[in-house]
């Protein structure tokens, strides 16, 4: 029995185009707010700087702006959202950083499955923390290096 097809993001020209012409990310979410790589790149930020509670809250918020899209564009709670679909990029990475968030900040937030037995997101007590789990196929399984691709999403080297 075959499963669900893929979810398939659609492209946001504008919005690309905002981030590709020097826009910063908040500018960009502001103006764009279903745009998850936008949400993705101001949780990335805040990361890297160590505000974790405002990775949290960015990655939070284009996490559930990216579900709305998704159902909007077919996704019926399961199935794979490829990383191979460049526009599906930002709400992977956004998964990547609420996952790195809360593993810091230890927050508990209910377990998420986006794919049965795909992408996974859970908690496990003591050091083990958050993790994630990423099995969407071969072309995805570099999920959690994410965080090194172009503005755009476009793997670096």
């Amino acid at each position: 029995m075959a499963g669900p097809p893929p979810t398939l993001l659609p492209e946001d020209e504008a919005a690309f185009a905002a981030l590709e012409s020097g826009q910063s990310p908040e500018d960009v979410a502001a103006a764009h707010p279903t745009y998850a790589l936008a949400w993705a790149l101001l949780a990335e930020a805040a990361l890297e700087r160590g505000s974790t509670v405002e990775a949290y809250a960015y990655a939070r918020t284009g996490y559930h702006r990216s579900l709305d899209l998704l159902r909007r564009n077919g996704w019926k709670g399961h199935g794979p959202v490829p990383w191979s679909h460049p526009a599906n990029r930002g709400f992977l990475r956004i998964l990547a950083a609420i996952t790195r968030a809360a593993g810091a900040i230890e927050a508990v937030v209910c377990a998420l499955t986006i794919q049965r037995g795909a992408i996974r997101i859970q908690y496990s007590s003591g050091a083990a923390g958050w993790r994630l789990r990423a099995a969407i196929g071969a072309a995805n399984a570099g999920l959690l290096g994410a965080a090194q691709t172009t503005s755009q999403g476009k793997p670096v080297g």
